[in-house]
């Protein structure tokens, strides 16, 4: 964890577009409510579709407009062209973001060409190519790993492949075994990768949601976290002040062992991630790692 310590703290948030206006109306309340905290930067989750990328843009000017937020759009290149990350590049730039989380994504329905991109590290490549430095990158990592991942080494390896294509940050899957991100942490050193590895934290507040999308993206909850969550049933208060006290403990050993910050997965939902926010007594100066 050393290679982590002299990193400043940076706490940011993430949301995804809404889907109608009674979700816009929810997203609105939500990150007016988290804005007072002064999160370093706030990340849009992007969709291969047209229509979900849209949203996308809709919603990284609305909360840079309303909230003056650091926007870190998020931009995925499965199935994409470099036509078309061009125009998206270029539209980011001509609205002065300078921040972005550059992933591979998932296939779009339908669809079995992966287009001009095969991995993030071409999409990083691409954006240093297109834009020189304009933009602060973030990447994603797995400290359990990929689930297509044929094995731990070669997801390491990929991890790599996107540090040197020019990333300059990094925000984790979330996890509850805090050993995973130690050990990640570790081998990242030993390959000689040096940037912030900051983790993403999802607070726990709907176990069926949760053992889904876990299933899903190959994030563990531990056993004796699940049994907890299953002995509680259909009682949402006790499975929610369980998982907030099971996250915020996270949380607290992640940065008492030297963790650069953490990255919060709202779901669009403001009080999960104030309670622990508040918890941690965490004091954020809104200054974004990105560009200024």
């Amino acid at each position: 964890m050393e290679s982590q310590k002299k990193y400043p703290k940076a706490y940011s948030v993430e949301f995804f577009p809404p889907k109608s206006a009674e979700s816009a109306a929810k997203l609105r309340e939500t990150y007016l409510q988290l804005a007072p905290l002064k999160p370093c930067f706030a990340s849009v989750t992007f969709g291969a579709g047209g229509s979900t990328q849209e949203r996308t843009f809709d919603t990284v000017r609305e909360i840079k407009q309303e909230t003056g937020i650091d926007v870190a759009p998020h931009l995925s290149c499965i199935g994409s062209t470099k036509d078309n990350i061009r125009r998206i590049l270029n539209n980011y730039k001509a609205q002065n973001i300078r921040h972005l989380v550059a992933l591979r994504g998932d296939m779009p329905s339908g669809m079995r060409e992966a287009g001009e991109f095969r991995y993030a590290n071409e999409l990083v490549e691409f954006i240093r190519a297109e834009t020189g430095d304009h933009f602060f990158i973030e990447v994603a990592a797995y400290p359990e790993f990929h689930p297509q991942a044929p094995s731990a080494q070669a997801d390491l390896l990929n991890f790599k492949r996107k540090v040197e294509a020019g990333a300059d940050a990094a925000i984790t899957q979330y996890f509850y075994n805090p050993d995973a991100y130690f050990g990640f942490v570790e081998s990242c050193e030993k390959l000689g990768l040096d940037l912030p590895i900051v983790p993403g934290i999802m607070p726990i507040t709907n176990y069926t949601q949760l053992a889904r999308f876990s299933d899903a993206c190959g994030a563990e909850i531990p056993r004796w976290i699940r049994k907890r969550l299953e002995a509680f049933g259909d009682d949402a208060k006790s499975i929610r002040a369980f998982g907030l006290d099971i996250t915020a403990k996270l949380c607290s050993d992640l940065l008492a062992a030297g963790a650069p910050g953490l990255h919060f997965y709202t779901m669009n939902q403001a009080g999960p991630t104030m309670t622990i926010w508040e918890r941690l007594g965490i004091e954020s100066k809104g200054s974004s790692p990105g560009k200024q």
